[in-house]
């Protein structure tokens, strides 16, 4: 029952429940509980309770679970007074709870928060007087804290909920997770006080922290390092984590981070050598570099690299990773969680059973990207989806209150950087970062969280940035009231120093030494690692490698491709799949026989299978992927009567790898980036990501430039992700037409992706195994068709996928060598614009003219198109023809290539659309008037 239901008819009834509730609040139903106590206006509107209160309980209103109450009430003292006082004890519990945060202490420069009226207990009515606090019992109001009365929680309950942490949990919508929250908080199970011996290695790691920064500072003067001073705490929070994470049986912890305090957790949470980090400062690179080679890789700046390193725990040991992340904040969120959800993935068997505790992963996020950047959002999205779940994530908010010269009321429209976690039912804990011991409860309780319920969490670690930006930039320009407080304000190893010298823990002289002992290090490493400079000869190039010249066996026994068409067909006994497509699939048995007419789909089915019985793990994921976008590819069926879904390809009983399909969110930024971060990790596997329409790939350009095309040559960091774009001229509008192609030659360089436009469904076939197989993995840009789906001119025969493979160019199929040797004209196109041309009315007339289809456009196949340029011995001309404008497509990218093979006297032209704004005409008879021009004039028919 909703508060505005309750009418004068069920008042009674209401009050009745009211008072059993106060009485003893188990012994009502949970729904009315919940009710009561998330509506504390509800019981202030029900009070008028005396004469039946007095009838049930002549002695005093009792406690909870039917005893009496510790202080029961006078004999003068009304009982509806009581009741009023206990409702509103009830509103004031759950202000704390609610509001708390709003008068929490987590500025560490000092602000005072801006507190609210519901947390004033002389605001109430009736007023909660200290004699009344002291006539309520703890009970009744459902606090989870050792006290007795009111008058004994109320300061433990400012001092859990109005201190140096704060929590928002009441938007949180399932109940038992509340629950669990208010008890973890209340009884501070996870805030104890560190025992001595604790207290000074965390006090050993903040001077870690800080001397680190200090040497770096002082030794490399104006050189950026993007400091960790005013969140130092960060690291042991990162240790905690670890150390908890381990315990509950994680054998991986991932971290994605940007710049601020990289260089720090690098040394100090994964265990990079000092000397390392040292030598990029060094610029050694520079100096031993004396020439570059054109394969290497170009290298990134320090504080974009990653690492990985294998740690001890008290529970074992964990494998560290910080993922390797671009300037482009957020960007690296969605990689580190395919990085995770890839390490808690068995590879090794068909189920590919899940554990979402094997691994970890850690975002550290700015808080002015937190809200900024939409590919949070998309992240968070992520969480709870069942073909991305990490089984929680822990995120902190670096919360350096401005973000580079941006005050937080011009960089968000929400009071806490946090506040966009709300939308996803994540709790969030506020600490001052100057409360080192609070920062650790913080941790504690948040990784309690994600053990019990496997549900991301936000701790908003509040600080500040103890320098600029970088340490060349002046902050004071745009910020000069806050770096004045910051120039005079102690850091936290000071602050946290002085309390255990109070404490008799450590003098200040051995808590100073701690820090100079830091450095003396770093010094002494230092000067070693520059003595080496001038012994140590030119360093090893790291080379990125050719890779487009393997040759792949990728062809399957045609036995064995009729055994699989069949397991692929196969449904349970009782399934129904949907009458129209159940005939659809059946003509796929007849599509290996001598008619052939193996599609698209058949053929992809095909490929996936021949890689799982062989032991190649295989993910397809994308926008409406299951089905396909063209209702073509069916790999996941549903009941035609009671909807259940399944999956043949999931249940071969001769496959040694798992084959997972999902259906992507509507997003392309995260949903790619995930998909990179998991190939990443298992690099064995054969990983696709589709879009709905090729140019949705856009949305994610972000991730395509920064991690697909560069991350070999930044990181050395490979991947075999193909990305799966349909693209294609067909009247559809300039939207949904092109993906794109010209953006991806004009990033491909040193063979660091390949780019394919296959034209037949066993080159699909072929091309999808060669990726699977090839010795080099590299990324695959394919773009796939939509209307040559189900062209029956597109279709293959068995023999072709049972022999032979991939072909780089597919000559005219229509003529002999004798034919060849009359032919003056050349065209050369890619792609569905092929069938347009050998289809048109024109084609059958063109007298020495040949068509020729380039299916890999890079790495350019040289050797196939001088072989294709040798057997027309009588050219004249080549013409390169295309769909896109001539300022798209491949054009652009590939005419030096096409001229470096051509004879002086053949020429070279261009037949497409002239140069445009926009991909293609938005009328249906306009682009059927282009199309036609195209292949008249590739043709010479005009």
């Amino acid at each position: 029952m909703h508060p505005d239901q309750i009418d004068d008819l069920n008042s009674g009834f209401v009050q009745e429940l009211l008072a059993e509730y106060l009485a003893s609040p188990e012994a009502v139903d949970p729904a009315w509980r919940e009710l009561f106590e998330s509506n504390p206006d509800l019981v202030l509107e029900h009070l008028p309770l005396a004469r039946r209160l007095r009838e049930l309980y002549p002695d005093g209103v009792p406690g909870g679970n039917g005893a009496p109450a510790t202080v029961p009430a006078p004999a003068e003292a009304p009982t509806d007074v009581l009741l009023g006082a206990v409702a509103a004890a009830m509103s004031l519990v759950k202000a704390h709870r609610t509001h708390g945060h709003l008068a929490a202490h987590l500025d560490p420069l000092g602000a005072e928060p801006i507190g609210d009226p519901a947390l004033d207990p002389d605001r109430l009515e009736p007023r909660l007087t200290p004699e009344l606090q002291a006539r309520i019992p703890a009970s009744v109001l459902r606090l989870h804290l050792p006290v007795e009365t009111l008058a004994e929680g109320l300061p433990r309950l400012r001092e859990t909920y109005c201190g140096t942490m704060a929590y928002e949990l009441e938007h949180i919508s399932s109940h038992e997770q509340r629950l669990w929250l208010r008890d973890a908080i209340e009884s501070s199970r996870y805030r104890q006080p560190l025992p001595a011996e604790e207290k000074k290695a965390l006090l050993e790691r903040l001077s870690e922290v800080e001397g680190f920064e200090r040497y770096l500072r002082r030794a490399f003067l104006g050189q950026k390092q993007f400091s960790i001073e005013g969140l130092d705490v960060m690291v042991p929070m990162l240790d905690e984590a670890i150390e908890l994470s381990a315990e509950n049986g994680a054998r991986r912890v991932v971290i994605g981070m940007a710049h601020r305090g990289r260089l720090n957790v690098l040394a100090h949470t994964v265990g990079r050598q000092v000397d390392a980090i040292l030598r990029e400062f060094e610029g050694e690179r520079l100096l031993e570099a004396v020439a570059t080679d054109l394969e290497s890789g170009s290298g990134d700046v320090k504080y974009h690299l990653g690492a990985e390193a294998v740690r001890q725990t008290e529970a074992g040991e964990v494998t560290v990773t910080l993922t390797s992340n671009p300037s482009h904040l957020e960007y690296v969120d969605p990689v580190v969680e395919g990085e995770t959800r890839a390490s808690q993935t068995d590879h090794g068997s068909a189920t590919g059973d899940h554990d979402p505790d094997a691994a970890l992963a850690i975002l550290i996020h700015g808080d002015a990207a937190f809200p900024g950047q939409g590919v949070v959002a998309e992240t968070l999205n992520l969480g709870g989806l069942a073909g991305y779940t990490t089984g929680g994530t822990l995120h902190v908010i670096a919360n350096n209150q401005v973000g580079f010269t941006t005050d937080p009321d011009e960089g968000r429209s929400t009071r806490y950087s946090s506040d966009l976690a709300k939308g996803f039912d994540t709790p969030i804990i506020h600490v001052n970062a100057d409360d080192a011991e609070a920062a650790i409860s913080a941790i504690r309780l948040a990784m309690a969280f994600r053990e019990e319920f496997h549900h991301d969490v936000v701790v908003d670690l509040v600080g500040y940035r103890r320098f600029g930006h970088n340490e060349g930039d002046e902050p004071s320009y745009t910020q000069p009231l806050m770096y004045k407080l910051i120039e005079e304000h102690p850091t936290v190893r000071e602050q946290y120093a002085r309390a255990l010298a109070e404490l008799g823990l450590v003098t200040p002289e051995e808590a100073e030494g701690l820090v100079q002992e830091v450095q003396e290090r770093m010094r002494t490493v230092h000067e070693e690692l520059k003595a080496s400079f001038v012994s140590s000869g030119r360093r090893k190039e790291r080379r990125i490698g050719r890779g487009a010249d393997a040759q792949i066996d990728t062809a399957v026994p045609a036995e064995r491709l009729r055994e699989l068409n069949d397991l692929l067909l196969a449904v349970p006994e009782g399934f129904q799949v949907h009458p129209k497509l159940a005939k659809a699939l059946e003509r796929r048995r007849d599509a290996l026989g001598e008619e052939g007419g193996i599609d698209w789909a058949q053929a992809e089915g095909l490929a996936f299978a021949s890689l799982l019985v062989d032991g190649t793990p295989v993910r397809l994921t994308g926008q409406d992927t299951e089905r396909g976008t063209f209702s073509h590819r069916h790999l996941v069926l549903h009941d035609y009567a009671t909807g259940e879904k399944y999956a043949p390809i999931q249940h071969l009983p001769v496959a040694k790898a798992p084959f997972q399909v999902y259906n992507s969110p509507l997003s392309e930024a995260a949903a790619l980036g995930f998909e990179y971060g998991y190939s990443v990790a298992v690099p064995r596997a054969l990983l696709l990501w589709e879009a709905q329409f090729g140019d949705f790939v856009n949305s994610a350009q972000v991730i395509v430039d920064q991690f697909i095309v560069s991350g070999l040559s930044k990181w050395g960091q490979s991947s075999r992700l193909t990305l799966l774009l349909p693209h294609g001229y067909e009247g559809n509008g300039p939207e949904h037409s092109s993906a794109r192609l010209e953006r991806f030659m004009q990033l491909a360089a040193q063979e660091n992706v390949r780019i394919v436009n296959c034209s037949t469904a066993a080159q699909y076939f072929h091309v999808l195994r060669r990726q699977a197989l090839h010795p080099k993995g590299r990324p695959l840009v394919l773009l796939t068709p939509k209307g040559l789906l189900r062209l029956k001119q597109a279709t293959s025969y068995l023999d072709e996928l049972a022999k032979g493979g991939f072909r780089a160019i597919l000559d005219d199929p229509r003529l002999d060598a004798d034919e060849k040797g009359e032919v003056g004209r050349l065209v050369l196109c890619s792609g569905k614009i092929y069938y347009d041309i050998a289809g048109h009315e024109a084609f059958g007339g063109a007298e020495g003219v040949a068509v020729a289809r380039l299916e890999q456009l890079y790495p350019f196949p040289v050797a196939a198109y001088d072989e294709l340029l040798s057997r027309y011995p009588s050219l004249t001309e080549v013409v390169w023809t295309q769909e896109e404008p001539q300022n798209m497509g491949a054009w652009r990218a590939i005419r030096h290539r096409l001229e470096e093979g051509l004879p002086e006297e053949v020429d070279l032209r261009y037949v497409g659309r002239p140069w445009r704004a926009s991909p293609s005409e938005g009328y249906p008879t306009a682009h059927s008037l282009e199309q036609d021009r195209i292949a008249r004039e590739a043709l010479g028919a005009f």
